[in-house]
């Protein structure tokens, strides 16, 4: 494969070692698969302590069965 391969740096195109470009744009992609299923577990904790909350304020709020509020 011969093709001129172009690598960006800021505003500029330099030209770059084809397999150098690949190596970098795999550890780029893996970097970014990483840190997608991190940021995947903190959502998921988050909506649970979330739910966990909720659930909470909603037994606080709500008035226990035999109890008058006078």
């Amino acid at each position: 494969d011969d093709a001129v391969i172009y690598k960006a740096i800021g505003s500029l195109l330099v030209k770059a070692e084809k397999p150098k470009v690949n190596e970098a744009l795999a550890e780029r992609k893996s970097l970014l698969d990483t840190r997608s299923t991190v940021m995947t577990r903190q959502e998921e904790r988050i909506r649970s302590q979330v739910k966990e909350a909720q659930t909470k304020l909603q037994e606080d709020l709500s008035p226990v069965s035999g109890q008058s509020l006078s």
